[in-house]
């Protein structure tokens, strides 16, 4: 028996209500996007009839929680399972309250859009295992909705740059936006949505132009084409310039601050040419830099620079005028780089 379609891969206009009346369709995105709900069974609203058809015709939640990791800093990372057997992650993480005046409640989730990843940046754990798939919107929207409920934190910014590629995931990716920014489904501002992609230009162009004022993450990790060719395969088919140039009409249309994401790797990308490069790009284009020093991962060869490093590469930064943070370094007990919970539980699979 082919297993039934997941309800929230598609927008509310096009659930099969049968022959419920149409303001049904309203109390069942109430259930779902505001109260929600894990079953169809608990929407005891809508009439049993109606639950009973839906039932029978779709599937609501596509994920399986396996495991939370917690740390000393609170930052969570939430271990999914997918129907087909594979596995996805999340992490939920605290603000500095020391940025925000004091306060607390403030949590971003970082979110996965595909399983595993086809871009090899090789510093990360996605791709390590290979890609497997693109994750569709019920997969994109169930992180959010399930890390809600299990975290008890009402989640005020989402980062889409855990496991894999967003903008490689396009169509899945800008639907499940739609649900997350509509005052029927989730709610939550665009300017609250930040985007991150290592350097696929022309879908850049394509998120200029869609209407939404979401913002933009650039994964650059190397300020000349040599650094991003040892690091980014992806910088051979979309090169630094033509990035660059698909950053600048995205910033001409948004006219916001981009960020650019930039892992620190000792004896790679922490010299002080590469900082006076990067500090060019990013007054050039508006933009910040958000500093990272390398998380280590398992089977990889990259290692952190020292501190003194750390401390002399945003010093330059800030010299030429440039905003940049070095990134606390929060989840770090728990294997908080994207995709190495995924292969832990991979490879405890294959040993079993």
């Amino acid at each position: 028996m082919p297993p039934k379609p997941l309800l929230l891969d598609q927008l509310p206009q096009d659930w099969n209500l049968g022959a419920a009346p149409a303001y049904r369709r309203q109390q069942l995105t109430e259930w779902i996007f505001q109260k929600h709900a894990e079953n169809f069974s608990h929407m005891t609203s809508l009439p049993a009839s109606l639950r009973q058809h839906l039932a029978a015709n779709y599937e609501l939640n596509p994920l399986a929680h396996v495991r939370t990791q917690g740390s000393s800093d609170t930052t969570r990372k939430f271990l999914f399972q997918l129907a087909d057997g594979d596995y996805l992650e999340s992490v939920l993480i605290p603000a500095n309250p020391a940025l925000y005046g004091g306060r607390a409640d403030r949590f971003t989730l970082c979110v996965s859009s595909q399983v595993g990843c086809a871009y090899g940046c090789k510093f990360c754990a996605s791709g390590l295992n290979g890609f497997r798939r693109n994750l569709t919107t019920a997969e994109i929207l169930a992180q959010i909705m399930v890390v809600g409920r299990l975290g008890g934190e009402k989640i005020t910014n989402l980062v889409f740059m855990g496991m894999g590629e967003p903008l490689a995931n396009y169509q899945n990716l800008m639907t499940a936006i739609t649900v997350i920014n509509s005052d029927w489904g989730l709610n939550l501002g665009a300017r609250h949505i930040t985007v991150s992609t290592s350097g696929l230009a022309p879908r850049i162009r394509d998120l200029a132009d869609q209407p939404r004022q979401l913002r933009l993450a650039i994964s650059l990790h190397g300020a000349d084409d040599d650094t991003r060719d040892r690091l980014m395969p992806v910088n051979r088919k979309y090169p630094l310039a033509q990035l660059l140039d698909a950053c600048a009409y995205y910033q001409s249309r948004k006219n916001q601050m981009l960020t650019f994401e930039f892992i620190l790797i000792r004896d790679v990308n922490a010299s002080a040419a590469q900082a006076a490069l990067l500090a060019a790009h990013a007054k050039r284009l508006n933009a910040k830099i958000n500093l990272i020093p390398c998380n280590p991962v398992a089977g990889l060869p990259w290692q952190r620079p020292a501190d003194v490093d750390i401390k002399k590469f945003a010093g330059i930064l800030k010299t030429a005028g440039v905003p940049a943070t070095v990134r606390l370094e929060k989840g770090r007990d728990i294997d908080a780089a994207c995709g190495q919970l995924r292969l832990r539980e991979l490879e405890a699979k294959a040993e079993s």
